[in-house]
């Protein structure tokens, strides 16, 4: 890999780590450019994943304030996302890439779906809600089961991962978009995180991309954290809906 190549790989990782903090699919910068220098798809797909597992932990930390008080509600949905994550690596190693990939179109078009008819949809969940005099802190158990899916989803391939998690988590837990957001950063590290793991212990990986996409990545999730923060929920559920829409665009024109 040429100096300019390396510089291109460190400055995607850079915009993939800033976009996954704000909302998700960073990997549809890295992924197409590794692929653009010649990496194998899957070479690419597992070093994308490992370089991404720094930026995800430096974005958490860069919203560590909209973490505090969602202790109970990590650890419930953290369960889902490392049993999800681990299926999705497994598939990842064990399946064909047809397999899978054909079905990433519709998720991602559900995903953008979703956050469009979130407000609607969840001020007629927190009408049941009320009626029923039950409020779910941590969302009912069906948010479980689509994180753990979304999960499956991340650790196979990740892109528009954290579009999915921010349509379940706006519709099935009351809480701010900011705040969900901060948890969708600590679910979409841990997915990549133990898909990592999986990764580095049996699958080819191309050292000096990985590196050079976790030291962009870090870089770029301090730089989600301060923008991200500042968006207005309309402004972010936007942000949501055009990446969703481009990784969308991408997968169909690919």
């Amino acid at each position: 890999m040429t100096l300019l190549e390396m510089t291109a790989v460190l400055l995607a990782g850079v915009a993939a780590g800033t976009i996954n903090t704000v909302v998700g699919s960073g990997t549809l910068i890295t992924f197409p450019t590794l692929l653009a220098f010649g990496v194998p798809p899957v070479t690419a797909n597992v070093s994308n994943t490992i370089g991404l597992v720094p930026g995800s932990v430096s974005g958490a930390i860069g919203y560590r304030r909209e973490l505090v008080g969602q202790r109970a509600r990590l650890i419930r949905l953290a369960s889902a996302s490392l049993l999800g994550g681990i299926v999705g690596a497994v598939l990842l190693l064990a399946l064909p890439e047809e397999a899978f990939s054909a079905i990433v179109p519709v998720l991602i078009g559900l995903g953008c779906l979703l956050v469009v008819l979130q407000p609607t949809i969840s001020r007629r969940v927190a009408l049941r809600r009320e009626g029923r005099g039950t409020v779910h802190e941590h969302g009912p158990l069906w948010v479980w089961v689509l994180v753990f899916a979304t999960g499956v989803y991340g650790g196979y391939f990740g892109a528009a991962q954290g579009v999915l998690l921010m349509a379940v988590m706006g519709i099935g837990i009351q809480e701010t978009l900011q705040r969900l957001n901060a948890v969708k950063n600590v679910l979409a590290g841990l997915v990549n995180g133990v898909a990592a793991v999986i990764f580095m212990a049996v699958a080819e990986v191309d050292w000096v991309v990985a590196a050079l996409i976790a030291v962009g990545s870090v870089v770029g999730g301090q730089v989600g954290a301060t923008v991200g923060r500042r968006l207005p929920p309309l402004a972010l559920r936007i942000v949501i809906v055009l990446v969703g829409v481009a990784a969308l665009t991408a997968f169909l024109v690919g």
